[in-house]
């Protein structure tokens, strides 16, 4: 088996979390001498925001107030993770990353800088009532009607013009997955449009 690469999409509520910890376990059990690399932005920044720098404080006000963050922000944070622990030879896994339009271009040169080939994107599609209903009911505390619509805003907004970006790239497979669905279903479907 060689090497893969996955990018997932998906907004929030779509469960593109889970089911990149799913395929992740299928290629843990088919090829347990190959590293598996999780490339994931979220808790990074949760991580910076902890920090007491100038930077740390400005990153926060602009998540506070629901802003955007410049794209040199999360490019230097994949960037830096990748240039630590890519060997070469591992399966990556992306999820979150190039949710602006500007850093989809960047992704693409890093991708083809390290000579992954064949990469899959997965974009994991649901409508905003069941994104919705399904972080209601996971129950936090951030979960409220106002900030949800917020973020499925922001993903409308901004992601969708990233995904276009790979969606019309030759290089990349691009798969459009049913999110409505049991999260079995879900990854039954991954698992039959990516080939294993």
């Amino acid at each position: 088996m060689q090497s893969q690469t996955f990018i997932f999409f998906g907004p929030s509520g779509s469960g593109k979390g889970k089911q990149s910890e799913l395929l992740m376990n299928v290629f843990k059990e088919k090829d347990p001498n190959r590293k598996i690399l999780y490339i994931e932005t979220g808790q990074e920044f949760r991580e910076l925001i902890q920090e007491n720098s100038f930077t740390s404080k400005e990153i926060k006000k602009v998540i506070e107030n629901g802003g955007l963050l410049p794209a040199f922000l999360p490019i230097w944070v994949w960037t830096r993770y990748m240039m630590k622990n890519i060997t070469g030879d591992e399966h990556i896994f992306m999820d979150g990353l190039s949710r602006q339009a500007d850093e989809a271009p960047v992704l693409d040169s890093a991708i083809k800088f390290y000579k992954r080939e064949n990469p899959f994107v997965i974009s994991i599609e649901v409508s905003r009532e069941w994104a919705t209903r399904l972080l209601k009911n996971r129950g936090r505390s951030d979960d409220n009607d106002e900030e949800i619509k917020r973020r499925l805003d922001w993903y409308d907004k901004n992601v969708t013009k990233a995904i276009e970006y790979f969606k019309n790239n030759p290089y990349y497979k691009f798969i459009a997955i049913n999110g409505e669905q049991t999260i079995e279903e879900v990854h039954q479907e991954i698992m039959e449009k990516v080939g294993l």
